[in-house]
């Protein structure tokens, strides 16, 4: 992969037009840079974070939550969200390894969850589902069953999940006025009940009231400032690789904003986060 970079742009008035002739041709847009000043050197870095390979530093999806052998139950709502005929790709992905893992993999959508757990000879081990889809199968979660979602899995898999699970405990914490940065690896035109443009929203407002301020961005837009925010939220990133996600956890480190992700901020606030099989997490 290559990275277009237009260097010492403290000393010419012409890199903004040359990077759109370059962006126009190439459809990729050229970071800019100046080693004088530092001005996008943290750009390049997580472009360089965002071209490596997805099995650079290879880690696992499930191993920390369930063992070879394991009857996991997957719970895979298809909405309207969903590719026709597809699925989507954490689905695909967990499904995959845990075969791999040689673990019993059962499968089913939410409406069906009541005659599929009827159906087994014994209560799954692990529960894995759409974090949309929580608090039903919450409420319909066997005694002796774990559950996480695909989305608490990728945010160990592809980012930080002990610095996420920290953050999402403080969300109920945040002021009246809090403005809340939702962060989407995706550039999909949104649909109707977007998670993160709608479903998430709805529910941060229900629960910490309609004074809250949330902001939205897409793919690799996301904020160089950003103090302004009193936490951020991250999709489950299975667009970019660890290394991408990691620059972003890092630069809110540097801010020193809280950043979660989707499924543990669903989790938290539906006071069920304690419940939550987090790898990395006790």
């Amino acid at each position: 992969p290559a990275i277009s970079v237009i260097s010492r742009i403290d000393e010419s008035t012409a890199a903004a037009s040359l990077a759109q002739v370059i962006e126009a041709r190439t459809g990729e847009r050229p970071v800019l840079v100046s080693a004088a000043t530092g001005e996008g050197l943290a750009a390049l870095r997580a472009e360089i974070a965002r071209h490596l390979p997805e099995d650079y530093r290879a880690r696992s999806i499930t191993a920390e939550v369930c063992e070879s052998g394991d009857a996991v139950l997957l719970v895979m709502p298809q909405d309207i969200q969903a590719p026709k005929g597809r699925l989507i790709l954490p689905q695909v992905q967990t499904l995959r390894e845990l075969l791999d893992r040689k673990c019993l993999v059962s499968c089913c959508t939410t409406d069906c969850l009541p005659a599929m757990l009827a159906s087994m000879a014994k209560a799954p081990d692990l529960v894995i589902t759409d974090s949309q889809a929580f608090r039903t199968v919450y409420a319909q979660l066997p005694a002796d069953s774990r559950l996480t979602s695909f989305s608490v899995l990728f945010a160990a898999y592809k980012g930080e999940a002990p610095f996420f699970a920290e953050s999402a405990r403080r969300l109920r914490a945040l002021p009246a006025d809090a403005k809340i940065l939702i962060a989407e690896a995706c550039t999909h035109k949104p649909l109707r009940e977007d998670i993160g443009r709608v479903k998430l929203p709805r529910l941060l407002k229900k629960v910490l009231g309609d004074a809250i301020t949330v902001t939205v961005t897409a793919g690799r837009d996301f904020p160089e400032d950003l103090t302004p925010f009193d936490i951020v939220i991250h999709c489950g990133a299975c667009m970019f690789n660890r290394a991408y996600v990691m620059s972003r956890v890092a630069a809110c480190r540097s801010a020193h904003v809280p950043m979660t992700n989707y499924g543990m901020a669903i989790a938290a606030l539906l006071g069920i986060l304690d419940d939550v099989a987090i790898p990395g997490v006790d």
